[in-house]
């Protein structure tokens, strides 16, 4: 690394009023910044309270607005008066490093992207094969993609989705966490980790169909004909209606989500579509739950069933196949299994930011000193350290 601290801004597209996975790898990674010496400089929409040593360094571009993008709801801001507040912002900042997540989006990033002057660092979260911003990009935005120094993508998924539209071949860093962060669940000793009766734990925005709760309660009356005790959790953001049976957090802080998956008997991620890395995934492993998940390419990959299938962690079901969820809780809830839990806690670690976030660092050094020599990817390391613990415990 230089020898110097580096000035890098990070960019955000999507409001940081209503937080998501990009906003939380933003955010975590401006602290890791931060505490290895670094100044970073946060752009994004909306508000956010930067803790600690952050404080001060987020700048607004303004609200944002609700649009339909790519198969969902994004909220965004593209506009003259936004590319205004970019310009400025990196004027003020004086940056080494310019890094810009998802920076094709018709929001901030691409207007910051378009104003640089500094070596810019791209990261991709978007895995969805027909993205219609990166058909759009690799048609048109040639001259946009030119600008972009180094490309990071969060999976291998979502690097496929950058060669097949745009000819780059992204280096692939997967998205941090904070692993001590929930790692401080006890371990069962006894009865169930949430009590007296088994927990099943469902996280996400509940009105959004790609997270899969439809699945999910279509699936439950079998499981609970076996746990008739089961106490379900359905966390997050949304309304929707629920059987009377389920129990309903709204709002559910940092660390009250460590807490609820810490007394998690089982995990289900029942996503149906457009998943790009799924950190809850790596969060609730890292608490000792075992995960149920569908078998997205993102979580087939993420769970590392997609090199040797026999020792990869958790527990994939074919993606809206009820019947198949509901079986695989219940082999869960069956089997208990204490050595496969530890397994996950371990293939977790590897996600954390004190190894991601070096290899982020990696690349804004070899985008400002060219000559530089590449250290090895961390995403295979973390694949390859997991495999390598789960042969381990499987032995």
């Amino acid at each position: 690394m230089t020898a110097r601290p580096l000035r890098v801004g990070l960019v955000c597209p999507y409001s940081f009023d209503h937080p998501g996975g990009v906003q939380n790898h933003v955010l975590g990674l401006a602290q890791h910044l931060r505490a290895q010496g670094h100044e970073p400089f946060v752009l994004g929409l909306g508000h956010a309270e930067l803790p600690g040593a952050l404080a001060g360094r987020f700048t607004s571009a303004g609200s944002a607005v609700p649009v339909r993008y790519n198969g969902s709801v994004a909220r965004v801001r593209f506009g003259p008066g936004s590319a205004a507040r970019a310009r400025r912002w990196l004027a003020a900042a004086d940056l080494d490093v310019l890094h810009v997540h998802e920076p094709l989006t018709p929001s901030i990033s691409i207007l910051a992207l378009w104003a640089a002057e500094v070596p810019v660092v791209a990261t991709f979260h978007t895995a969805t094969p027909r993205s219609r911003s990166m058909q759009l990009a690799g048609s048109t935005l040639r001259g946009t993609v030119d600008k972009i120094d180094a490309g990071i993508a969060v999976s291998e998924p979502a690097a496929r989705v950058v060669r097949r539209y745009l000819g780059r071949d992204p280096q692939v860093i997967p998205n941090g966490f904070r692993w001590a962060e929930f790692a401080g669940g006890g371990r069962s000793t006894g009865g169930w980790r949430g009590g007296d009766h088994p927990r099943l734990v469902f996280l996400g925005r509940v009105e959004e169909p790609r997270k899969g709760l439809g699945v999910l309660l279509e699936a439950l009356p079998a499981v609970r004909a076996v746990h008739p005790d089961l106490e379900v959790v359905v966390a997050g953001t949304g309304q929707r209606a629920l059987p009377s049976w389920v129990r309903r957090e709204t709002s559910v802080t940092d660390a009250g989500k460590a807490a609820l998956l810490a007394g998690a008997d089982v995990f289900v991620a029942p996503h149906t579509a457009r998943e790009s890395f799924g950190i809850v995934l790596l969060e609730a492993m890292a608490s000792g739950a075992p995960v149920v998940a569908s078998d997205l390419p993102a979580f087939t990959s993420l769970l590392a069933h997609d090199r040797d299938a026999e020792v990869g962690v958790g527990r994939l079901f074919p993606t809206g196949d009820a019947g198949a969820l509901s079986a695989a809780v219940l082999e869960v809830l069956a089997a208990r299994d204490v050595v496969g839990a530890e397994r996950g806690r371990r293939h977790a670690r590897a996600f954390d930011w004190s190894v991601v976030g070096p290899a982020v660092e990696d690349v804004y050094r070899r985008v400002l000193e060219p000559a530089a020599p590449r250290v090895a990817d961390p995403a295979d390391g973390a694949r390859d350290a997991g495999l390598a613990t789960a042969r381990r415990s499987a032995s």
